[in-house]
């Protein structure tokens, strides 16, 4: 089944047009607001044990012009993506993601990671980049799977001491109308 992304802000790009889900989803995708910030809060301390996002830096990137913070919904925050953007730069970076305990393995991961790479296209991003916790075995999974490769490692990145992989993927050339990186239009979330 095709599920709209909700746009509360029907002036702004959604996060994408339509994404496949499986028939038994429940949940939307949807720009994150001011209202998501105690939401968010707790699933940071759901998700992760170490290099959590603090309240502050969520509603940094609330606020900016330079991040996609794309939600997931259902009966409640499902999981979020978060997205950076650098001005005049083709790659983008998938700073976080989280889903929900109590929804993992549900495909919410997959769909989030679907919408972040979507609105990096609609900025004009050719590439996807990311770190993943080198014993994040779900995490590298579903990279790989969905067409990842890793380029590096960052030793000792982590609060834990542990290392970071680095993973690219080229995502579809940008279309004519993409080339403005800077260009309010194409944000997803503010």
């Amino acid at each position: 089944m095709k599920v709209r992304l909700h746009n509360p802000r029907p002036n702004r790009v959604c996060c994408a047009a339509m994404l496949q889900l499986a028939p038994e989803s429940r949940w939307r995708l949807r720009p994150g607001t001011p209202a998501d910030l105690d939401n968010l809060l707790a699933l940071e301390r759901a998700a992760f044990t170490t290099d959590r996002l603090s309240v502050r830096s969520l509603r940094r990137f609330v606020a900016s012009p330079n991040a996609a913070l794309i939600v997931a919904e259902e009966a409640g925050l499902a999981g979020y993506a978060l997205v950076l953007f650098r001005p005049r730069s083709p790659v983008a970076r998938l700073y976080s993601i989280a889903v929900a305990p109590r929804i993992a393995g549900r495909g919410v991961g997959a769909a989030l990671l679907a919408a972040a790479e979507e609105a990096a296209r609609r900025r004009g991003c050719d590439r996807m980049r990311l770190e993943v916790h080198v014993q994040n075995a779900a995490a590298l999974n579903r990279y790989r799977k969905s067409g990842y490769r890793q380029f590096g490692c960052y030793r000792d990145y982590y609060d834990d001491g542990g290392d970071a992989l680095r993973f690219e993927k080229r995502l579809a050339p940008p279309s004519p109308q993409r080339k403005n990186f800077a260009s309010p239009d194409l944000t997803i979330a503010r």
